[in-house]
């Protein structure tokens, strides 16, 4: 991923964060014919073990080609949002000012290992499950299920671990502008109907804020 150094985002504890809060991964590994396998899926971090945890369908050749390729890369896109020019004082001034994206995604690099024994994922859905039921008032838990039920559906999946070998983040949002123009975003997203433009405005309060301490 390219990271001009003002957007690079490097602190643990926020690029942990981004993971967490992501819905869905993106999960890329080499196929073949030049082509990258790319499965769409929710993923658990284990930030003390430094490793990512899901499984796929053992439908999906996705999990043979990583047994090949060995590695992959777990893609994870936190808030972002269009910026209009006319958002920026500095329009008026000189106009020489463009549109621009703003986001945030955190890439996760390392070696796969697959599970397939079925203690090991009876574990990991049984993690993903306790996570994602969290915030219901009656969490449903996989033991909420007859055990002969849970048991064929093992059978149906393939587990996998990614070790965190580089960890890379970006916050692509306005460090490069002016302040004016950076508040005059904020304000224009700020103000938007639209949730996910309001939480770039977050962002991006929180990243000028951050960086004026």
């Amino acid at each position: 991923m390219y990271t001009p150094p003002a957007f690079r985002e490097d602190r643990p504890e926020i690029l942990h964060a981004l993971i967490r809060e992501a819905r869905l991964a993106l999960l890329v590994s080499n196929g073949a014919g030049g082509v990258p396998d790319v499965t769409h899926l929710p993923l658990t971090l284990d930030a003390g073990r430094g490793v990512l945890i899901g499984h796929l369908a053992r439908a999906n050749p996705h999990w043979r080609a990583l047994r090949e390729a060995g590695r992959a890369v777990a893609v994870f896109r936190g808030a972002e949002g269009y910026v209009s020019p006319n958002w920026y004082p500095s329009k008026a001034e000189t106009h020489r000012v463009v549109p621009t994206w703003n986001y945030e995604a955190v890439h996760a690099e390392g070696t796969v290992e697959l599970i397939e024994d079925a203690t090991r994922l009876l574990g990991i859905v049984s993690a993903l499950t306790r996570e994602k039921e969290a915030a219901q008032p009656a969490p449903w838990a996989v033991a909420d299920a007859p055990a002969e039920f849970v048991a064929a559906q093992l059978k149906g999946i393939v587990g996998f671990e990614l070790r965190i070998e580089r960890l890379t983040g970006k916050r692509k949002l306005s460090q490069n502008r002016s302040a004016a123009d950076r508040d005059g975003a904020i304000a224009g997203l700020a103000g938007s109907e639209d949730g996910r433009d309001r939480a770039v405005a977050e962002a991006m309060r929180e990243v000028a804020e951050s960086r004026a301490t």
